[in-house]
C-alpha cells in the first residue's frame, strides 16, 4: 500500500536560481512491480501534491505494493516509467 510522501524543494539562493524555473514532478516508486513512475510536469509543488492522489488510486487498483511518493523539482526525466529488475 501507500507508504510515504516526501518533498524535495529548492532554497532561494544565488547558486540555485535556475532550479526555481524547473518543473515539479510526482515520482512514485513501487516494489511490486519494481518501477518508478514520473508524473508531470507541474508548475508548483502544491499542484503536484494535489494531483498525486489520482495516480496513487490508479496504482492501488492495479494491485501495486510498496508505494512511496516524492514531490521533486527537477529536469524532465528521460523516460516517464522505469521498469527495474
Amino acid at each position: 500500500m501507500f507508504e510515504s510522501t516526501s518533498f524535495v524543494t529548492s532554497q532561494q539562493s544565488s547558486s540555485n536560481i535556475k532550479k526555481t524555473r524547473l518543473p515539479w514532478w510526482v515520482i512514485i516508486q513501487t516494489t511490486i512491480p519494481y518501477c518508478t513512475y514520473y508524473f508531470g510536469p507541474f508548475n508548483n509543488a502544491k499542484e503536484a501534491q494535489l494531483s498525486q492522489y489520482g495516480y496513487l488510486e490508479d496504482l492501488m487498483e492495479e494491485k501495486a505494493h510498496g508505494i512511496s511518493v516524492q514531490i521533486k523539482q527537477s529536469r524532465p526525466p528521460q523516460s516517464l516509467t522505469l521498469y527495474e529488475e
